[in-house]
């Protein structure tokens, strides 16, 4: 199944011909002799919401504080608004950062966090009085001004802490992993109401996260990294309907990743049998990796199928049921609406259409 965009793309445009705000260009940060970000270039646009995504450990935190000004990089230019800001301290940069950890000040009230900064910029009172109020109402807390801190719960916390970010009117918001310790509907509502607030204000997110949902549902882009190198940059539909690796199509959603043979044009071999595709970057004979979505397989008769295989497993998951079926020795996942018994013959069919094929990793030893 290909996936469709809920929010499109930044603001209805393409990226490439939307105004650049950030680049990062060919940064690299080493801890203990290890490159924990390695050389990469990225650019983020103008009113984007952009994400960046993977294991703990990728290099995606690291990334994040160097735009903020909290690290340094080792070597390469991080870029705004054409100027770089290497030496800048984070206080000198147009940016606010929202923590996992919300950073409130316990002995004062909802109100007086979020004024906090503004105080300090020697804003006038009427000026304080009116945006604390609008912050509040844009984070859905607007009878809270006078809530001691200690009293909020978790997501009321986290609402308060980027209130007091946005309230400053910066041009870019940094958040990492701000959903983190939520429960799981909360963490859900959240994920809409971070988007719609992004659309409003005209403000660019930097999000942080390892949850592949998360960003799959409010990002305009991802950029998937893996061990301080970026794997894939893109849309959500982009990403998950074209990984560009093996480590990408698993950590974003589920897939069953088959070897191949690209035959010729439309025509890939896997499994001991030949399927229509629509791929068409390869060479006749070249070997592919085949991806295919546990939601793409059909259950269908076994008579006549090209793939058939036994029911090894069956789990209820809420809307749809999780098979696994053996075939040749190979496990399939497989997303379907119809439950099938465990020790039951079935084949598979796939369209064309759902068919990805991928370049062939060659592993250096």
């Amino acid at each position: 199944m290909k996936i469709m965009s809920y929010w499109g793309s930044v603001n209805g445009r393409g990226r490439s011909m939307a105004k650049k705000l950030i680049e990062l260009k060919d940064i690299t940060k080493m801890y203990d002799g290890t490159a924990v970000v390695d050389h990469i270039n990225l650019y983020i646009n103008e009113n984007e919401f952009i994400t960046l995504l993977g294991p703990s450990g990728c290099g995606k935190t690291t990334t994040l504080r160097m735009i903020g000004g909290f690290e340094k990089p080792d070597s390469g230019e991080v870029v705004m608004n054409g100027a770089v800001v290497n030496d800048i301290p984070p206080y000198e940069r147009p940016i606010n950062t929202v923590f996992q950890r919300y950073a409130l000040f316990p002995h004062l009230n909802v109100y007086d966090n979020i004024a906090f900064g503004l105080r300090n910029q020697k804003v006038p009172k009427a000026e304080i009085a009116e945006r604390v109020e609008n912050a509040l109402k844009m984070v859905s807390l607007p009878n809270f001004a006078l809530r001691k801190v200690a009293n909020l719960s978790g997501g009321q916390m986290q609402r308060v802490a980027i209130a007091r970010a946005i309230v400053n009117k910066p041009k870019i918001l940094l958040l990492d992993e701000p959903l983190a310790a939520l429960d799981l509907k909360l963490r859900q509502n959240m994920q809409y109401e971070l988007k719609e607030m992004q659309r409003k204000l005209g403000i660019t997110f930097v999000y942080v996260t390892h949850d592949q949902e998360e960003a799959l549902t409010m990002s305009d882009t991802i950029v998937v990294m893996k061990d301080g190198v970026i794997q894939q940059i893109g849309t959500p539909t982009g990403i998950y309907n074209e990984p560009k690796n093996r480590f990408v199509a698993r950590f974003i959603g589920e897939s069953n990743i088959l070897d191949g043979v690209y035959v010729r044009q439309n025509l890939v071999s896997f499994m001991g049998a030949e399927f229509d595709c629509v791929d068409t970057q390869f060479a006749d004979g070249e070997p592919v990796d085949v991806v295919i979505r546990p939601e793409d397989l059909d259950i269908i008769d076994a008579v006549g199928a090209k793939l058939i295989g036994e029911v090894s497993s069956s789990i209820f998951r809420g809307v749809h049921f999780e098979l696994c079926v053996m075939v040749q020795g190979k496990e399939f996942v497989i997303h379907t609406y119809e439950n099938r018994k465990v020790g039951e013959h079935v084949g598979l069919r796939v369209d064309s259409y759902e068919i990805h094929l991928m370049k062939v990793e060659h592993v250096e030893h």
